[in-house]
């Protein structure tokens, strides 16, 4: 069995966003084990300046780099990566555990995103839309489709 890890900036707060989260954990049990990790997200004051933003996304990505498991295949969202149909993203996970990949490492930023470190060390920068999306709820999204994607390898009625 695959085991998702999701890797992320900050707390979710709001019991619908929990909710969800524990919803598609739940579906993705048969598939995969989950484990999510949350960093601290870098306390900015109300007018950050681009120094200040640029250390606070060093020190939430040394954080976030130190909890990447030694042999995960990185998996980075951010705003200038691939775009993929759910079909080509299911494809992708099929590959990378064809490969020998038993663990996915998945990378979600804060508010001002991740650190030009990590990006490098993704071994696929993936975006899932030019739309800019809250972090908390990349969450959400991010397992929802990756139960579409193991329901699309194991031919699923969910995907249709």
């Amino acid at each position: 069995m695959v085991k998702v890890c999701i890797l992320c900036v900050g707390k979710l707060k709001e019991r619908y966003l929990c909710d969800a989260v524990t919803e598609y954990c739940k579906r993705l049990t048969p598939y995969a084990k989950v484990e999510i990790c949350e960093v601290g997200e870098y306390r900015l004051p109300a007018e950050p300046s681009g120094a200040e933003i640029a250390a606070g996304i060093e020190k939430e990505g040394a954080e976030l780099a130190a909890k990447i498991p030694p042999r995960a295949a990185v998996i980075a969202l951010c705003v200038e990566g691939n775009q993929l149909s759910s079909e080509d993203f299911s494809a992708k996970l099929d590959r990378l555990a064809l490969t020998g990949a038993s663990e996915i490492c998945f990378l979600i930023g804060g508010s001002f995103g991740l650190s030009e470190a990590l990006k490098c060390r993704a071994d696929l920068r993936l975006s899932f839309s030019k739309m800019t999306f809250p972090h908390q709820l990349m969450r959400v999204i991010l397992l929802e489709q990756v139960y579409r994607a193991f329901q699309i390898s194991t031919g699923g009625k969910y995907h249709k």
